[in-house]
């Protein structure tokens, strides 16, 4: 999936159809000069139904098409017969998919099981016919209902990026360069800030043919929870993320201190975010030797109590395969070693 391809965030118009009239026609056959009323009714206007795909993972489709009409019902007719309702319109989202009232930016629903379907714009009631209004003082009744007018809305729809592990870390520190290594994603490597700025997801190879799913959020910086930069963008995606994976690069000035800002601005943004398991990954750690490793693990030992933490380098290939059993171990609820 290309970066360019990746759209989270679409904003779309619909509107339902309207219904159609009911019929306020008089039955005339021979010999039966005075049949009565029987005009049917009118059939209901299309809906615009939302529906779940699991098979899509981002809204690029909708990026040009953000308009979206239902048909209309059809008239009723003689005979009492009713006319067809309108054609419904589907809107494929993928799951994880959040839809807002763009007047309002309240909350509307989530979509979160494939093939769960929700209508957002409801399609106009037909009118009723004039067999509906015949009674023992007005039999022959010459008027019926006129269809009533769709819906018309604007709504937006975000999407939040459902994978098993989130990478969690500041520009820079080596997300995209570890999901390149251990997945078949292709993210934009470069050593400047900000290389991201699309979620990438990759399929991560574990033993025996099993697989999980972990995604490169894009690097958060100070103050995103207030949405400097782009961060309510960024944070967003890492909510629907069972386990979070803290990357910090060895060189950092401070390894406690970049953790505990990147936890705030998570739990300023969402405490719930805080109640999800934890790996702090120390990235780049081919830049130490033997002695240089020791004297940080004694560090981190104090620093990190209760949490676990490992070495890892991307480049040089080193610590992955723990990096993957410890992350196989949380995803399964077994003990990490």
């Amino acid at each position: 999936m290309t970066e360019g391809n990746f759209v989270d965030y679409v904003k779309i118009h619909v509107t339902s159809g309207k219904g159609g009239k009911g019929s306020a026609h008089l039955r005339r056959e021979k010999y039966i000069p005075k049949g009565g009323p029987d005009g049917g009714d009118g059939g209901r206007g299309g809906h615009i139904i939302l529906q779940a795909n699991r098979n899509l993972w981002t809204l690029y489709h909708l990026k040009f098409k953000r308009h979206f009409k239902a048909g209309h019902g059809e008239h009723g007719s003689k005979q009492t017969s009713t006319g067809a309702d309108g054609e419904d319109v589907y809107v494929e989202v993928p799951l994880g998919t959040v839809v807002r009232d763009t007047e309002t930016q309240e909350i509307l629903f989530e979509m979160t099981e494939d093939g769960e379907e929700r209508i957002i714009a409801k399609g106009g009631k037909g009118g009723l016919g004039n067999n509906h209004f015949k009674s023992a003082t007005r039999q022959t009744p010459r008027y019926a209902q006129p269809g009533m007018e769709g819906e018309e809305g604007d709504f937006t729809l975000e999407m939040k990026v459902l994978a098993d592990v989130g990478l969690v870390g500041f520009p820079n520190a080596g997300k995209s360069t570890l999901l390149s290594v251990i997945t078949a994603a292709k993210p934009k490597i470069a050593n400047y800030e900000f290389t991201t700025l699309k979620p990438n997801l990759g399929i991560v190879d574990y033993r025996d043919h099993q697989t999980f799913v972990m995604a490169d959020i894009p690097g958060i910086i100070e103050g995103a929870a207030e949405g400097k930069g782009l961060g309510h963008y960024f944070l967003r995606h890492i909510e629907r993320n069972s386990t979070l994976l803290f990357l910090i690069p060895a060189d950092a000035k401070d390894i406690r201190e970049q953790y505990d800002i990147l936890l705030d601005e998570l739990k300023r943004y969402n405490p719930e975010l805080l109640d999800k398991e934890r790996l702090i990954a120390i990235s780049k750690s081919d830049m130490l030797d033997e002695e240089l490793k020791a004297e940080m693990k004694q560090v981190l030992d104090n620093e990190f109590t209760g949490l676990h933490y490992l070495f890892i380098s991307s480049v040089a290939q080193q610590g992955l395969m723990e990096l993957k059993d410890t992350l196989w171990a949380m995803l399964n609820g077994t003990s990490v070693q």
